[in-house]
């Protein structure tokens, strides 16, 4: 197990290192709008790696480690504070963690003709529908349907997540009219990998490598889509250095991948046996297992969500996304999830409880053994009269 471990993140590393070698052959100056989250780490290590001059700009509440000669700038977009942004240029500029368009506003008042490109980090979540397989960019958006856009905060937005798909796409519109010409709209799909907060991702590996009887989704057949973090980072330092504008579904991989891949794939990055044990989308619901939450990375590839693990990712493609394996994601990740705090580790933020899924499973079996009876009584029946 540890030696399967070992050699995918030592390939990661390798893979890496030949990334970063290849330094960038014009150093830009970036600023990164964040810079300490999830993928903004990412950002600023593969930037700094080819070369460029990174400044990150955020609140300082949360410790990232970032390689040296990095400049911080402390303020606050919630208050409106801004001020350590006015009378610098950079080359760029990497908003990650908007969710508000007056974050975008302030952000285009203050760095109005100090910038040459804008990208921003959206999501796929900015669409009005998810029925439909294949729909790209050019799908409509959610609208906004509030009282004033630029009043909602993300105090707002915490109290209704029903705003996310909205607001973003209201930022993304604030974001072209501030930077007319030059912004760079990215919309990735379910970002996963080490670092992770929300563990969506994180279950799995974690689960599998545990081994026994393991609680799966559907009959493995429902599409799925996900991206690495540091492959969402490094494109999007490599979109900065292209100066490449438009608009872009990220997400992955470049192919097909179905749950059943997914968990399979995940599966044999470790040698713990694990046993999945397909449990019928119907019987899920009948015993309020929940799509995403309870059963992460899934949502069932029919009605309204048909479409949700099948975006089109055609032009990100042409303009150079490209994808590690998911061996690597998974093994990666498995290796940072286990090098946390117990009391990290002790609880996932996604995903059945332990409790919870013997619950579901000893609940599938009993089914499928009444099942099996009846069916056996039903053939009884046929052989007597005939």
């Amino acid at each position: 197990k540890l030696g399967a471990l070992a050699g995918a993140i030592s390939l990661s590393t390798r893979s890496g290192l030949l990334h970063a070698q290849a330094a960038s052959s014009r150093p830009l100056r970036i600023l990164i709008l964040g810079g300490t989250g999830f993928i903004g780490p990412h950002q600023v290590r593969y930037a700094v790696a080819r070369g460029h001059q990174v400044t990150v700009f955020n609140r300082g509440q949360r410790q990232a480690d970032l390689p040296e000669g990095v400049e911080h700038l402390r303020g606050d977009r919630d208050s409106g504070d801004l001020a350590a942004l006015k009378g610098r240029e950079w080359d760029v500029c990497i908003d990650n963690p908007t969710s508000t368009p007056f974050w975008v506003r302030d952000a285009g008042k203050v760095l109005k003709g100090k910038v040459k490109q804008y990208l921003f980090v959206s999501t796929i979540s900015v669409y009005a529908d998810n029925s439909t397989a294949n729909a790209d960019e050019d799908a409509a958006l959610a609208k906004y349907t509030g009282r004033n856009v630029m009043k909602e905060t993300r105090e707002n937005l915490r109290s209704n997540m029903a705003l996310y798909g909205p607001l973003k796409a209201a930022s993304e519109a604030e974001a072209r009219r501030q930077f007319r010409g030059m912004a760079t709209i990215v919309r990735p799909g379910l970002i996963v990998g080490p670092g992770d907060p929300t563990d969506r991702f994180t279950y799995w590996p974690v689960r599998l490598a545990r081994g026994g009887d393991v609680a799966a989704p559907g009959d493995g057949s429902d599409p799925v889509q996900v991206i690495d973090a540091r492959d969402l980072a490094e494109w999007m330092i490599r979109l900065a250095e292209t100066r490449t504008f438009g608009t872009f579904n990220a997400t992955g991989p470049d192919y097909t991948l179905s749950m059943a891949a997914l968990l399979h794939g995940i599966r044999a990055t470790n040698s713990a046996g694990a046993t999945l044990h397909w449990i019928p989308t119907d019987f899920l619901a009948e015993q309020k297992v929940s799509p995403w939450g309870d059963m992460p990375v899934w949502i069932p590839a029919q009605g309204d969500s048909a479409g949700f693990g099948q975006r089109n990712i055609g032009r990100a493609l042409a303009a150079g996304l490209s994808f590690r394996p998911l061996a690597t994601t998974a093994a990666d990740t498995l290796a940072w999830f286990n090098s946390l705090p117990a009391d990290r580790q002790a609880k996932l933020g996604a995903g059945l409880t332990t409790e919870r899924e013997a619950d579901l499973l000893e609940a599938w079996k009993a089914k499928r053994a009444t099942t099996r009876r009846g069916d056996e009584r039903t053939g009884d029946r046929a052989e007597e009269l005939r």
